[in-house]
């Protein structure tokens, strides 16, 4: 049996692809467009910062050949509508788009007007707006597919979170109800939603490697693996959602 077949069909290849990564200069963002590059995938990520995207094109370039890199903030609808003109310049259409970009938040009662809007322009209206312009492309191809990436918070509703909460809750019912519209035009929607990863959205950064070792906390590695897995199903299966905790993480 050739290396890469299942043995209830052959797996959906990612060679050749054209993805979209959000927030794909740093952590899971990052790890996954570097796990997309090294299979095959044309890959444009974006993220906020230079030095970010920077050091993130260092490791695509090492991961794959199809690479490029783009600065451009979520919570702007035009800096949303730069990415997937700049998608439609390299590649000429997007096959799949990875929802990443997020901000961590508090709670509404102490965060300022300015930051928690913020926060929801870029967590849950900057998923939307690039889920739109994907979608545009996909019926025109006759399918795709949108992997957004959300959080446990959706279901566990720490308190002390109540503006991060709002908007990975917002994401879940929109992933849900996306799936629904869209699924007769042959596009895919997976909704993954990870407990703790060491990101730098987590505190204590030097205890991170630390964390994950005792099964306290994922690494954004694992959960780029979870995207992988999503995209590379036959083409009669969705994964639509998936709950991935570290082992000793029991809420």
């Amino acid at each position: 049996m050739p290396r890469n077949a299942r043995p209830d069909g052959p797996a959906r290849s990612l060679a050749g692809k054209a993805v979209v990564v959000t927030g794909g200069t740093t952590g899971i963002g990052r790890a996954t467009a570097i796990a997309l590059a090294g299979r095959g995938a044309k890959v444009l990520a974006c993220g906020r910062g230079r030095a970010e995207l920077d050091d993130a094109m260092a490791a695509l370039r090492k991961a794959g050949d199809d690479v490029h890199g783009l600065i451009a903030d979520m919570s702007r609808r035009e800096d949303v509508v730069r990415l997937f003109a700049e998608a439609d310049r390299l590649f000429g259409r997007v096959d799949v788009l990875v929802n990443n970009a997020a901000l961590g938040a508090g709670s509404i009662a102490e965060d300022g007007d300015d930051d928690w809007e913020y926060v929801v322009r870029t967590n849950l209206i900057g998923y939307m707006a690039c889920t739109r312009e994907a979608v545009r492309r996909m019926k025109a191809a006759g399918g795709g597919h949108i992997v957004n990436v959300g959080s446990m918070s959706a279901d566990v509703r720490e308190v002390g979170s109540s503006v991060y909460v709002a908007t990975k809750a917002g994401i879940q019912g929109f992933s849900e109800s996306l799936r629904k519209e869209v699924n007769k035009h042959g596009i895919k929607v997976s909704l993954i939603e990870p407990g703790a990863v060491g990101t730098d959205m987590q505190p204590g950064k030097d205890t991170h490697e630390a964390k994950a070792e005792s099964g306290e906390m994922l690494k954004a590695e694992d959960i780029a693996a979870c995207v992988i897995y999503c995209l590379d199903q036959p083409s009669r299966c969705d994964v639509v959602s998936v709950s991935i905790r570290p082992h000793a993480q029991e809420i």
